[in-house]
C-alpha cells in the first residue's frame, strides 16, 4: 500500500534551491514511527478538511546530500548542520496542504524561501496563516515539532508512537 498523502520530492528534481539533481531515488523514506505519526496527522486533515491532503517535499535525504547543502549554505537557519540534522534519519519531513484538486493552498511562502518570510509566525496574508496554522496543528497534534525558520519543516523527536 502506497502512502495516504502527496509527494513531490523536491531533491529528486532541479525544481529546489540548489537548482540540480540532488538524488535518483523519488520516493519518501521515513523511520516507521515518523511514518506512522504522518499517517495520523493526514488523517487528522482529512477528517477536518475531507478531501484534503499533506503533500510531501522531502523525507530522509542522504547524508552525502545534507553535507553538500551544507557545504553551500552553513551557518544559515535553513539548512542543518549535518552532525545533527534529522532529515538524514528519517525523523524529520517538509510538507505543505493540497486540496481535493490537489492544488497546493496558500501558504507564506514557496518552499525553500530562506527568508524570515518562511518563520513560522512571520506576517503573512490571512489565507496563508489560517492555512500555516493548519499545517502545524495537525502535525503537533500527530507528535511532531517545528523549527523556528520554516513553516514546512516538522520533526519527529520523540522516540515511539
Amino acid at each position: 500500500m502506497g502512502p495516504i498523502w502527496a509527494e513531490d520530492l523536491k531533491y529528486a528534481t532541479a525544481d529546489n534551491f540548489m537548482k540540480r539533481k540532488l538524488y535518483d531515488d523519488p520516493n519518501c523514506y521515513l523511520l516507521r514511527e515518523t511514518a506512522e505519526k504522518l499517517a495520523v496527522a493526514d488523517r487528522d486533515l482529512s477528517k477536518r478538511k475531507p478531501g484534503f491532503k499533506l503533500k510531501v517535499w522531502d523525507c530522509y535525504r542522504p547524508m552525502s546530500v545534507q553535507k553538500e547543502m551544507w557545504k553551500e549554505y552553513t551557518n544559515t537557519p535553513y539548512v542543518a548542520n549535518p552532525t545533527n540534522a534529522r532529515h538524514p534519519r528519517g525523523r524529520a519531513v517538509d510538507i505543505t496542504i493540497v486540496d481535493t484538486n490537489g492544488k497546493e493552498l496558500e501558504m507564506p511562502t514557496e518552499y525553500d524561501n530562506f527568508t524570515p518570510k518562511a518563520h513560522p509566525n512571520a506576517p503573512t496574508t490571512k489565507n496563508a496563516a489560517i492555512n500555516r496554522e493548519l499545517l502545524r496543528s495537525v502535525m503537533v497534534a500527530a507528535g511532531f515539532t517545528g523549527v523556528t525558520s520554516e513553516w514546512w519543516h516538522f520533526d519527529n523527536l520523540a522516540k515511539g508512537k
